[in-house]
């Protein structure tokens, strides 16, 4: 799989369908503990239900990228959309990005989108979205640790996704328990993005309410599109892959 240098750090990256000049690019922001093996084949699909292309990369830290030590910044996910991720659309060549982002995925497209200098970013997409975090979310994040320190089933099925597993996993679940983060809040960027945007909330999702949903509803400049999945939880695209895409290309159409 080929690699790009991003802020200092080698990460992995696959594409599907056309290149940057010939279409928009989906750009895939992967989950807390996500990678590119772990989207499955779900950019592949979106890439030919939609016609544009598809980039997939693995953040630092996650997959076969470079390692990252724990304990993270409580400002990773700003690092990532205002430092990492617009370094990487230039270096891959981007130029027209509709974010696809999936929970810290979906938080680090909502502070790129909204930082004010995104010029590439026609449309974002938010599955299972955080502008905050929520008494559910950090009591999930709770049960994960312990779920990872008793048991081993969690640590081997991360170990096929990552070269590192505990680096992947305590980075992300220590960040989002420390006290500290619970001031941790990105409404601030919402007003500066006026681009259309889908948001896709599970009504299962055991680490957001749809208070998520209602803060981008209200806080966003440009139209909001939301749609909530019923025997959905924190990943539709895994839970409700047809009804996902079925929402994805309907929004990209009417772009």
């Amino acid at each position: 799989m080929p690699s790009v240098v991003v802020a200092g750090h080698r990460l992995e990256w696959a594409w599907h369908g056309p290149p940057p000049g010939a279409a928009p690019t989906l750009v895939f922001l992967h989950e807390g503990l996500g990678s590119v093996s772990l989207w499955r084949d779900f950019p592949e699909r979106a890439a030919a239900a939609t016609g544009f292309g598809a980039l997939v990369y693995s953040r630092w830290g996650y997959g076969r990228s470079d390692p990252v030590t724990p304990p993270r910044p409580l400002r990773y996910m700003h690092d990532e959309g205002l430092v990492a991720l617009p370094e990487l659309l230039g270096a891959l060549g981007v130029r027209d990005a509709v974010l696809f982002g999936h929970s810290d995925g979906a938080s680090i497209a909502i502070v790129h989108a909204g930082s004010g200098a995104a010029p590439l970013v026609r449309a974002v997409v938010l599955l299972a979205p955080h502008v905050f975090a929520e008494d559910l979310s950090i009591e999930s994040i709770r049960r994960a640790a312990r779920s990872y320190e008793e048991s081993g089933d969690l640590r081997a099925r991360l170990a096929r996704h990552h070269d590192d597993p505990d680096g992947a996993f305590w980075g992300w679940n220590r960040a989002w328990l420390d006290p500290d983060f619970r001031r941790w809040n990105l409404e601030e960027f919402l007003p500066r993005i006026r681009v259309p945007v889908l948001v896709v909330q599970g009504a299962d999702d055991e680490y957001g309410t749809v208070r998520q949903l209602q803060a981008i509803e209200a806080g966003c400049a440009g139209p909001v599109r939301a749609l909530i999945l019923e025997r959905c939880g924190h990943s539709p695209h895994r839970d409700q892959p047809e009804k996902t895409l079925e929402a994805l290309v309907a929004f990209t159409r009417g772009l």
